[in-house]
């Protein structure tokens, strides 16, 4: 007797989604989250690549995350080869929450340098977790040809991901110090710096780099 009253309640979750209070909308992508049905999957995608509010994105990136990654990751796979910028970043940021290196193969060179700046840095963040190992060396000299690239939010989403491959990062960025370029140069500087003292701070890094730069330097203390 319970069952048509189960369903439903996950129907109007499901409707919910679509409404224009983004509390509601919140409060539906919790509900399907906290019962998770592979029936629900095509919905909270869908939602994720035209939802305005960010806290409402994040709960439904959640939601998915509760859901088993063979019914999610064959879909969001999907998502990052629309034609819809923010498709194709909430996708991205869910394929790194999930953390299934099954989805690789979808970070090309060409998504590490989207021409929208939240689908790049949605792409490095998920780069960097879904890297098979042996493999950080090659993804620190991709994600190295976006160095100079955007403001500071991009240029500092760009340096923690660099960072967080970790040894395998210094060497790129020494040469990327030597970049005809003084933003790329001034940028690979001030992440190395960071990489050694991540205590610094992004602005203080920068302006170093900058001095640096602009004495003619490379960044490397002798």
């Amino acid at each position: 007797m319970t069952m048509p009253k189960e369903e439903d309640g996950a129907v109007r979750a499901l409707r919910a989604l679509g409404s224009d209070d983004p509390s509601v909308r919140l409060r539906a992508a919790l509900a399907v989250g906290t019962a998770p049905d592979r029936e629900s999957v095509d919905a909270l995608v869908e939602r994720c690549a035209v939802e305005p509010d960010f806290s409402v994105r994040e709960m439904l990136t959640w939601a998915l995350t509760r859901h088993p990654p063979s019914a999610t990751v064959p879909k969001l796979l999907r998502e990052v080869r629309s034609g819809r910028a923010r498709a194709r970043s909430q996708a991205l940021h869910t394929l790194s929450k999930i953390g299934d290196r099954r989805a690789w193969p979808v970070i090309t060179p060409a998504l590490l340098a989207d021409a929208d700046d939240e689908v790049a840095r949605s792409a490095w963040r998920a780069a960097v977790v879904l890297v098979p190992g042996g493999e950080e060396r090659g993804l620190a000299v991709g994600l190295a040809t976006q160095l100079g690239r955007g403001g500071r939010e991009t240029r500092l989403s760009l340096s923690r991901a660099l960072i967080a491959l970790g040894e395998a990062t210094p060497p790129v960025l020494a040469a990327a110090a030597a970049d005809p370029d003084p933003e790329v140069r001034a940028h690979a500087v001030a992440t190395e710096r960071l990489w050694r003292d991540p205590e610094a701070g992004f602005e203080s890094a920068v302006e170093e780099a900058k001095r640096v730069v602009a004495l003619g330097g490379a960044g490397q203390e002798g």
